[in-house]
């Protein structure tokens, strides 16, 4: 009899649900969605636990957990005054064995471990303590690959549902990760713990919407944009969603079912069950191309970013150029290239005299948000607010180079195509950033700027 994936499981991997959920109330949501979900597993008929991990990462290839039964004593490398986990864990070792023989056959780099004390990362000693406390069900644990991109981690995915249906397994996927993953970087009090920035709790929403609908490829689609904006870019934070959706073969119609969704330590924490059977709204369209076998090509996010993708791409205006070099000249390969011969800024004294900052992205010089017209000059729909927070975060980035900050703003004059359109979502934006700083801004209408964006910006800062 064939196997199948009979639920798959997004939940997040830090140790608080497991050693003090007491401390918070959110904490003690994300246990008890924790035990819904056991109990969802126990009444199952599953007889395997599939665990990918971010917490895990590997470079030589994809490595895979052999030992029938590894022990050890976890201890988080950030939160170790948490206290510590005593593990003992029962492994599948003939699935493991024959999932990276199957990983060889598509073209993957891959390898078992299989030794006394190899440590188990963080991210599957509490999803597998939580979610099969007793080892009732087997598991297999496959690491990720800080290099593979979508089309390598789709084939990782293939190559384990190729035993799971050789094998007739029942399995269980499980995708262990933080949604927006940006944390705090010094301790706080469990009672001060929040979502880190807006900017990620409006990306997590939007994520938590497309899970509940079970649009699994649509949130692989969704990482790309998210990468462009999202101030910490985690490349192997998307993988698990990408393995998780090949894993259910891209399907964008499954039943989702988000049991919690709180802040551990600034980073969004969720847990999500996910059934195969079709929510009923069917199955949209995606456009990602399917790819069988692994050909050794690695772009990670599958971005064009070559120099001459940036200076011919329709949406991309003029020829993007090196940025001038020169007395007290401040440059970023941080910030987007400029479109002609000057430097990101000048120091003169103790001032920053930055030149205009637009929203494009540095690489591959797309535009958060979207551009405002396609290569015909056709309007097209675009986020205002997307490009304002890209373009002070460009400015950011500049002002960091030079030894300055966004507090140390004094002046800006800003400059909208469409003021009638734009003008109050660049305002919502501005009092979330700059207006906190207070410098003073003058804001100008412009028929248009050299590249098909919505809005520039012209800094003077303090050093």
């Amino acid at each position: 009899m064939s196997g199948e994936i009979i639920k798959s499981l997004i939940v997040p991997a830090h140790p608080h649900p497991v050693l003090c959920p007491e401390k918070n109330e959110g904490w003690q949501r994300i246990r008890d969605a924790y035990d819904d979900a056991r109990r969802q597993i126990e009444e199952s008929d599953a007889d395997l636990i599939i665990i990918y991990s971010t917490l895990w990462p590997s470079v030589i290839g994809h490595q895979i957990q052999a030992d029938p039964n590894p022990k050890w004593v976890m201890v988080d490398a950030d939160f170790h005054d948490l206290g510590s986990i005593h593990y003992s864990l029962r492994i599948d070792s003939d699935f493991a064995h024959a999932w990276n023989d199957a990983n060889l056959a598509r073209g993957l780099e891959s390898r078992t471990v299989a030794y006394d004390g190899f440590p188990v990362d963080v991210g599957s000693v509490v999803a597998l303590e939580l979610l099969n406390p007793n080892n009732r069900i087997p598991a297999v644990i496959c690491s990720t690959n800080v290099y593979s991109n979508r089309a390598e981690t789709t084939v990782l995915a293939k190559a384990c549902l190729d035993v799971v249906k050789a094998q007739g397994k029942k399995a269980i996927a499980v995708s262990v990760m933080s949604l927006s993953n940006r944390m705090f970087t010094e301790p706080i009090e469990p009672h001060e713990d929040r979502i880190h920035s807006l900017k990620d709790e409006e990306w997590n929403q939007k994520i938590l919407e497309f899970l509940s609908e079970g649009r699994l490829e649509d949130i692989g689609q969704l990482s790309r944009t998210i990468h462009n904006q999202i101030r910490v870019k985690k490349v192997v934070a998307f993988k698990p969603m990408w393995w998780l959706s090949a894993m259910n073969d891209n399907r964008n119609d499954l039943t989702g079912n988000v049991l919690a969704y709180e802040p551990i330590h600034g980073a969004g924490a969720a847990v999500v069950v996910l059934d195969p059977e079709s929510n009923g709204t069917g199955d949209k369209e995606y456009d990602e191309d399917d790819v069988e076998f692994y050909g050794g090509d690695r772009d990670v996010l599958d971005i064009a970013n070559s120099e001459d993708t940036e200076q011919h791409d329709s949406n991309s205006g003029p020829a993007l150029y090196e940025p001038v070099t020169g007395r007290n000249t401040v440059n970023s390969s941080k910030a987007p290239k400029p479109v002609g011969a000057y430097p990101h800024a000048r120091r003169e004294g103790e001032l920053l005299y930055l030149s205009g900052v637009g929203p494009r992205q540095p690489g591959d010089n797309s535009i958060p948000g979207g551009p405002i017209k396609d290569a015909e000059g056709n309007a097209l729909n675009y986020d205002i607010k997307a490009q304002t927070r890209a373009v002070v975060d460009n400015i950011s980035r500049i002002l960091e180079e030079a030894g300055s900050s966004l507090d140390k703003v004094i002046d800006v004059t800003s400059f909208l195509v469409d003021m009638d359109r734009d003008f109050s979502g660049y305002n919502e934006v501005w009092a979330e950033t700059l207006g906190k700083v207070g410098p003073t801004r003058t804001t100008l209408a412009i028929r248009a700027l050299p590249t098909p964006i919505a809005v520039e910006m012209k800094i003077i800062a303090k050093i």
